[in-house]
């Protein structure tokens, strides 16, 4: 990547592999690839790929009879305006890999502030949490149908046309856009084709719709704490007298990790209701995620636990984790 233009060729670096479907003038008609925290290659399928291809070359004959629209191209950027990615691979003579320059860019952002975390950590957010299934090997056919797609009228059969407005031929395309997509949204408009018609669907956006499982993604300004938690229900936050707004949540898991850098005391079965004593937050339902919001890796503070009957207070330190490099 020592000499991509990666402003042009933008897709969230995490991906495993990716493709763009172009032509000499560096016109891109389409990209083939994305993943979601499932599996790597959640979205990737040979004949996925083979229908990619044919779309493709059909839009670039369109393109040579003048019948698509030329595309602005956004102001070019490059790697080498990342001085810590420069420092960690131009410099040693080492390979400007993709997950580098999407983690260095976070690290420029984290230094100056600009880091949003809703946008540039939580990438790619998974449209399963709207209710779509896709059949893979038939590329932006819906498999199945639930929750606010269903709502909103998405059938099983329907073929996904637009997002947001703007022509979708891949998952590649819709992830990319549905990741551009104002955190602070409520409904997200989509075209899809049914019978040969198309249909302008709205699809409400549930709350924290942009949450994905950000773990695989190893990033740098990630704060690590080691454990593993789940929002309580309702019914439990009633029997245990909390807030039903209350940020409350039941630690499934703790890593041996945790002990290990004194991350905390914390022990399976354990319930946090607050962090450096917010036990309310508009974006987190659990403790886990209102460190990774608001906290810096490296930081301390506190969490508020109820063990056995009994509401203790003990130390948090949060741990900047060592990227792969």
């Amino acid at each position: 990547m020592d000499n991509v233009d990666i402003a042009l060729f933008d897709h969230d670096r995490n991906n495993t592999l990716y493709f763009y479907l172009l032509n000499a003038d560096e016109e891109i008609y389409m990209r083939y690839g994305g993943r979601d925290a499932r599996s790597p290659d959640s979205y990737l399928n040979l004949d996925s790929l083979a229908l990619a291809a044919e779309k493709g070359l059909a839009l670039h004959k369109q393109y040579q009879a003048g019948q698509l629209a030329r595309k602005s191209r956004p102001k070019p950027d490059s790697p080498r305006n990342y001085p810590m990615l420069v420092e960690r691979t131009f410099k040693s003579g080492a390979c400007v890999e993709c997950h580098l320059i999407g983690d260095f860019q976070n690290l420029h952002r984290e230094k100056d502030g600009t880091l949003d975390k809703l946008v540039h950590l939580f990438r790619s957010p998974d449209i399963r949490t709207l209710g779509i299934e896709l059949d893979v090997p038939k590329g932006l056919a819906v498999k199945e149908v639930s929750g606010p797609a269903g709502v909103a009228g998405m059938r099983a059969g329907d073929l996904i046309r637009k997002w947001e407005g703007d022509t979708v031929w891949t998952f590649a395309d819709m992830q990319l856009r549905h990741d551009k997509v104002a955190r602070t949204a409520k409904q997200v408009s989509v075209t899809v084709e049914r019978a040969g018609e198309l249909r302008n669907l709205t699809i409400a956006l549930p709350v924290r719709w942009w949450f994905t499982d950000t773990r695989y993604r190893q990033s740098s300004v990630e704060p690590r704490a080691y454990f593993e938690d789940r929002a309580l229900t309702a019914e439990e936050k009633t029997k245990l007298g909390l807030p039903p707004d209350g940020l409350a949540s039941y630690v499934k898991y703790v890593s041996s990790m945790a002990q290990s850098v004194q991350a905390h005391d914390l022990k399976t079965g354990d319930v946090i209701v607050a962090v450096d004593g917010k036990d309310r937050d508009v974006n987190a339902d659990t403790a886990s995620l209102y460190i990774v919001l608001y906290k810096t890796p490296g930081d301390t503070g506190t969490l508020e636990v109820l063990r056995d009957g009994k509401r203790i207070t003990m130390p948090l330190k949060t741990i900047r984790m060592s990227f792969r490099k």
